[in-house]
């Protein structure tokens, strides 16, 4: 398959003015290409790119082959299972043809692709929804899904050039492996954006979008993981020789500066025994001396604090989230909740028994529209359940899908008071260190922080709330975050001494958090 993306010399400046990505230059031939990077640095900009969506503000974007585009919002207009698949006016056609029609407009729509019913279904059965009928409205479809049926319809345009955006949001796990399945078997040209690392291992090259810039690095994602480490091996050590040279520069100087004080001082002792044109002479000399002198060692300074600069700027922030939340603990036989039969308003019909006590950590996993989201409206008491009862014995927070928490007018200080109001404004400062915000950023207003930033300051309103939560539930969690966000709510579940109530398909999230149990919704 001769395909391929070339990018030459590109750069994406927005309209305010700030430079997103800057002079890329990388060609890709097929092959299974990943893309990482923070939220905000570019990665969804840089497909629109690929995809001619938007046009570079300088350079050149060059896509060979047939290109298709798997964006993370929903098919636009779309009403039914046929247009979410674009094959409603080809099926209409072929209906009509099939009732005697001998429109040139119904074959000119239909051109060589007779067999297009049975495409459409063995491409249902790949993605796993075999059976469904494509005049069932999309409305009636889960989030995970619609999703599958956007990949389904990309792929029955026979693409040549795939790019993915965080494609296994809303996927649970039987089809996250068939979308495994998928982009193992594709011979094109396919680009994924994503924060999954299962997902990610799947990939042959890793492009990390940082600093304006894309680094390719050979391997799946464990092996840009052992080269990050690798090089912040190496960062952290420039940073201490640099650091160690800055001192030594420093101190050559200060000892410059010293002898140079006491020599001017026995010059100006010998200077009566000279006569005065003389001592000038020598008086000169000895300023310019002292002066190409002092001008070496400040130049070595300036040059050693330069490198430590330089070898701080390849040091990644890697600090991590390390609270105190000794509040939220839960005796270990304490009744935490209670559910007998519960049957959630959508979803499955099977009745939902759980006894969840002292600090368990519980995950809820099934099928994409079992109905696990309205399970937990249903057991925090926020949506009626068609039969059983719920008893919830502790404090509870709750994050559901896609909601955010702060409001965007507030610091982050106001933030999480207004989630604790009678906190000692004191102890919540020192607590929001812990949670990487000092100093004055904690009184930078939310509206104007980065992705990670929010997301911090998110899990901040929750777990320094008060009454502390002894229960906390968390749906999909992970959605749209970086791997730096992921990681740092893995953190901040560590120091989380209660219950834990999580939906999530991300199995490397899930396995990061020591879970007692796992339960299926049927």
């Amino acid at each position: 398959m001769s395909c391929s993306l070339t990018v030459s010399h590109a750069s994406f400046v927005l309209p305010e003015g700030r430079t997103l990505l800057e002079d890329l230059t990388f060609s890709l031939g097929p092959g299974r290409h990943g893309v990482v990077g923070d939220n905000g640095s570019g990665k969804s900009t840089l497909l629109r790119l690929l995809t001619g969506a938007l046009p570079p503000t300088t350079g050149t974007v060059q896509v060979h082959g047939r290109l298709a585009h798997l964006q993370q919002t929903r098919a636009p207009g779309a009403a039914t299972v046929a247009d979410v698949l674009g094959v409603t006016p080809a099926l209409a056609a072929l209906g009509r043809i099939e009732a005697g029609s001998v429109d040139p407009a119904d074959y000119e729509l239909i051109g060589d692709d007779w067999d297009l019913p049975d495409r459409v279904e063995r491409w249902l059965e790949r993605v796993g929804l075999a059976g469904l009928e494509t005049t069932r409205p999309i409305e009636a479809v889960s989030g995970g899904e619609a999703t599958l049926l956007r990949l389904a319809g990309l792929m029955l345009a026979d693409p040549e050039v795939l790019l993915l955006d965080e494609p296994t949001n809303d996927l649970d796990r039987p089809a996250r492996h068939r979308l495994e399945q998928i982009v193992d078997d594709f011979t094109g040209v396919l680009v994924v954006v994503s924060h999954d690392r299962g997902l990610l291992e799947h990939m042959q090259h890793i492009g990390e979008v940082r600093g304006r810039q894309v680094r390719w690095f050979g391997g799946p994602f464990s092996a840009w993981a052992r080269s990050v480490e690798l090089e912040q091996d190496a960062a952290h050590r420039a940073v201490s020789a640099a650091r160690a040279d800055v001192r030594r520069q420093r101190q050559d100087l200060v000892d410059q500066q010293t002898k140079q004080a006491h020599r001017d001082r026995q010059g100006r002792a010998n200077a009566g025994s000279l006569p005065k044109i003389v001592a000038g002479a020598y008086q000169r000399r000895a300023e310019v001396s002292a002066g190409r002198l002092r001008g070496m060692h400040e130049d070595r300074l300036a040059a050693s604090r330069s490198a430590l600069e330089s070898a701080q700027d390849r040091v990644r922030d890697d600090r991590r989230i390390r609270v105190d939340l000794s509040d939220t603990r839960v005796p270990a036989r304490r009744e935490v909740l209670r559910a007998v039969g519960v049957i959630p308003a959508h979803g499955t019909d099977r009745p939902f028994d759980l006894d969840l006590r002292g600090p368990e950590r519980i995950a809820l996993v099934g099928r994409n529209g079992a109905g696990k989201s309205s399970l937990l409206r249903a057991l925090l008491g926020l949506q009626a359940p068609r039969a059983g009862r719920v008893e919830v014995h502790v404090p509870w927070r709750y994050l559901p899908q896609g909601v955010d928490l702060l409001d965007p007018g507030l610091s982050v200080l106001e933030n999480v008071r207004r989630a604790a109001p009678g906190a000692d404004p004191a102890r919540v400062r020192a607590q929001l260190a812990r949670f990487l915000f000092r100093g004055g950023s904690v009184d930078q207003v939310t509206g104007t922080l980065s992705g990670g930033e929010r997301w911090r300051a998110t899990l901040a309103s929750l777990l320094l709330a008060t009454p502390a939560p002894q229960l906390l539930v968390l749906d999909e969690p992970t959605n749209d975050l970086d791997l730096a966000s992921i990681a740092h709510l893995a953190e901040a579940l560590e120091s989380y001494r209660g219950a834990l109530l999580v939906v999530s398909h991300d199995e490397s999230f899930l396995a990061d958090l020591d879970l007692d149990r796992t339960l299926t919704v049927p």
